[in-house]
């Protein structure tokens, strides 16, 4: 299943157990009838969970957990999961006038290994790498396989006119990041979003894997990954619980209030959850700032929002049922969860919910 097709599973989501006892962390536990959603339907969804190799999911409702599967504590690797992270760092100090959108590659002394970035190429802004239509399509370091054969020829679209997926628009918009505020954006993750929203497993111990591409340190809370024959940029690569990411779901369900304080700016959350580029029109599905959007038919109705990470981890917010939702896979060891598995467990969540559930 490609990357385009995963993204349809998420129109499916519109999930359960009793509380179990395990040592106390940041959530309230409630009842999945108390949510919206029926207990005998979300045990038939921990079944599958079970049976498909699946290492855990964690459904939260308005700041409160009512369904829990497997290790929710576990740093898991990311994936693509990486960018909504970016996403807010990038809202935080564009409203402090750290960075604007609106600098050029060129502005920002943005060139890459041969074949070097052509003038045309360093006149896309930074708006346009973070909604992936930079138009440079140079390899990248962590770049897929299927990532590679659909990446357009070099100079096929000018800058700001074409949409696709890469990661040396997203690899470059974190070494971006870090050279206009001078820090590790780890650094800042930790000071502005982990301590803030009390993260419980993100630790921030960040390595740099060895020249020669050594085994990286399974306990590390990220790191970077240098491809250097393929692009200067590395990729910047985190590890988090399903715990931790459910409290940055949360965050960005809040619009990015925290306890009473603003920790990324709403209009920032608005304007980088707004549908830039069609990616399944049809189906309502685009991509925004850093996220996947799913474009509403109601113009009141504030969009859901989410990111996947190579087709089976997925982090969700969904404003109009108060609901984040985080699946996770240990996609560093053997492992049997695949896309296919993803699209089944999303169906069950959303036949799970009851039907009065909506005039709440």
């Amino acid at each position: 299943m490609t990357r385009i097709a995963c993204c349809l599973l998420a129109l499916l989501l519109q999930v359960s157990h009793p509380t179990m006892a395990r040592e106390p962390d940041a959530f309230e536990r409630i009842s999945p009838e108390a949510a919206g959603y029926s207990s005998q339907r979300l045990e038939e969804l921990r079944g599958f969970l079970r049976a498909s190799g699946s290492d855990s999911l964690l459904l939260v409702h308005g700041g409160r957990v009512f369904f829990e599967y497997g290790d929710i504590r576990k740093k898991l690797l990311l994936h693509s999961m990486r960018k909504p992270l970016l996403n807010a760092l990038y809202g935080i100090y564009e409203s402090r006038g750290a960075i604007a959108l609106d600098s050029t590659l060129a502005e920002f002394g943005i060139d890459d290994i041969a074949p070097s970035l052509t003038e045309d190429e360093k006149t896309a802004t930074l708006a346009d790498v973070l909604k992936s239509r930079s138009g440079v399509y140079h390899p990248a370091a962590a770049e897929s396989e299927g990532m590679a054969q659909s990446r357009p020829a070099r100079g096929s679209h000018a800058p700001g006119t074409h949409y696709y997926y890469n990661n040396w628009d997203f690899n470059v918009a974190g070494s971006i990041l870090q050279r206009a505020i001078g820090r590790r954006l780890y650094d800042a993750f930790d000071d502005e979003i982990a301590r803030p929203l009390g993260m419980l497993d993100y630790r921030n111990r960040i390595v740099i894997p060895d020249a020669d591409g050594g085994t990286v340190d399974p306990d590390a809370d990220g790191y970077y990954q240098y491809e250097p024959e393929r692009s200067r940029f590395p990729a910047y690569h985190f590890r988090m619980s399903a715990h931790d990411l459910a409290l940055f779901g949360q965050l960005y369900l809040n619009r990015g209030q925290w306890r009473g304080k603003q920790i990324v700016p709403a209009d920032w959350i608005a304007r980088s959850t707004t549908a830039y580029s069609d990616v399944q029109p049809e189906y309502g599905i685009a991509y925004g700032m850093l996220w996947d959007v799913l474009v509403s038919d109601r113009a009141d109705e504030k969009p859901s929002f989410y990111h996947t990470g190579i087709g089976i981890h997925m982090l969700g917010v969904y404003p109009k049922h108060k609901l984040v939702m985080v699946h996770r896979v240990d996609t560093e060891h053997a492992h049997r969860f695949n896309d296919g598995d993803l699209y089944r467990v999303i169906r069950m969540i959303h036949a799970a919910r009851l039907p009065a559930a909506d005039t709440r």
